[in-house]
């Protein structure tokens, strides 16, 4: 029975250094931008130029 108590307070230890470790990524503002990891991938890493069309 003890090691069954050893075992719970450790992952709610554990699962609360993942809340503190989420929440300090969330306020920080590394999860602010979502479209440019998904679209980076399809980019070669040469930056475009529009001249085509430049007002």
């Amino acid at each position: 029975m003890l090691i069954i108590m050893l075992l719970v307070c450790a992952s709610v230890v554990l699962a609360l250094c993942f809340l503190f470790a989420f929440l300090w990524c969330v306020r920080s503002g590394q999860l602010d931008d979502m479209h440019t990891p998904a679209m980076r991938i399809f980019s070669d890493g040469t930056i475009e130029k529009n001249t085509k069309n430049s007002p």
